[in-house]
């Protein structure tokens, strides 16, 4: 099927997925499926995952309510260096070979996992506080996201098993304190405001880019958007559109799975073009704790196959790819001409 070439936005096969069903007691079935996505595109549903359709409404919902929040309110939200709070529009350069002029068409929120700012744990890079709009300002909004923090790291860890006998481990491998007992996990809302997307001119709504971590859970509304290309190497790359599933996540395998797995499994190139309307998606990136080493697991080398990337700290290589991607947070403190 083919969508027609619209405003620039050129004409994209839909990508066919395959659904893996998280309370499917045959997990030999679970694993073979997750298997067969990763070595094809990397991205995947998962369906019957425990959180209800009702509590999902009701995130969305209370996205919709803080992005119709005046600029000017968001502003005094605005993330902070550990990358908690707002992103105005044009923050993020995903893709900076093509987005030559300008960054991502969308603003976003971060929410991670929460540390008071006395506790020894918060000196981490990505432990803290968060940024919490005023109780009065957006009632029940910090409770519902706190809820969908815990629910979704659930999910993830259900996840995270089949991986593990994917790649010949055992089941718990990503599951120990090092790894997702103590997490970087983050929850990050986003809100495409119906900027028209055109790969000519670099204009996107997010450019060209793999996720850093183990992997992220996406929750979208109806509107098409997203698109994965499973070849980066190709000429020209061909990108294809993964259509929304009522009540599924879309998952996707990050840059440190990829590194975990010596590249068995891929991390995936993936985009978002907007095509005028309104668009809003959840996306809850996971990875391992700050200490974790992320080496070329035991199961995914050989004399033949050697590791193709050194062993890295979580903390270190992620602080890298966020400053990558970021605007300097000091132009936001510039006085306005």
């Amino acid at each position: 099927m083919e969508n027609q070439s619209k405003n620039g936005v050129e004409a994209a096969k839909i990508s066919v997925l395959n659904c893996i069903d998280l309370s499917n007691p045959d997990i030999h079935q679970s694993v073979s499926l997750l298997k067969q996505a990763c070595l094809d595109s990397g991205f995947f549903y998962i369906v019957n995952h425990g959180i209800s359709e009702e509590f999902m409404d009701e995130v969305f919902a209370q996205s919709r309510r803080m992005f119709g929040l005046p600029l000017s309110e968001k502003m005094k939200l605005l993330r902070n260096e550990k990358h908690r709070g707002y992103t105005p529009v044009l923050d993020e350069v995903l893709d900076p070979e093509n987005q030559v002029h300008v960054g991502d068409y969308k603003e976003g929120y971060y929410i991670g996992v929460e540390v008071d700012e006395d506790d020894a744990e918060a000196e981490k890079p990505f432990y803290g506080p968060n940024v919490w709009p005023a109780p009065g300002l957006l009632p029940g909004w910090r409770e519902t996201m706190e809820k969908f923090h815990r629910e979704a790291l659930e999910v993830s860890r259900a996840v995270s098993k089949i991986i593990a006998l994917a790649l010949d481990l055992e089941i718990d491998f990503f599951d120990k304190p090092k790894m997702l007992g103590e997490p970087i996990a983050t929850l990050r809302l986003l809100h495409y405001e119906g900027e028209i997307s055109d790969p000519s001119k670099g204009i996107y709504g997010a450019g060209a880019h793999s996720d850093f971590g183990l992997i992220t859970l996406l929750a979208t509304d109806n509107v098409l958007g997203l698109q994965i290309c499973k070849d980066k190497d190709a000429k020209p790359q061909i990108w294809e559109y993964v259509p929304p599933l009522k009540g599924a996540f879309i998952v996707n395998l990050g840059d440190m799975l990829e590194r975990w797995s010596n590249c068995i499994f891929k991390s995936t190139l993936h985009r978002v073009l907007v095509n005028g309307q309104e668009r809003y998606s959840i996306a809850y990136f996971v990875e391992p704790s700050h200490d974790c080493l992320v080496e070329c697991l035991p199961t995914c080398k050989s004399e033949n196959n050697p590791p193709k990337f050194t062993p890295i700290l979580c903390r270190t290589y992620l602080t890298q790819r966020y400053e990558d991607t970021h605007a300097d947070l000091s132009i936001y403190n510039k006085p306005q001409s």
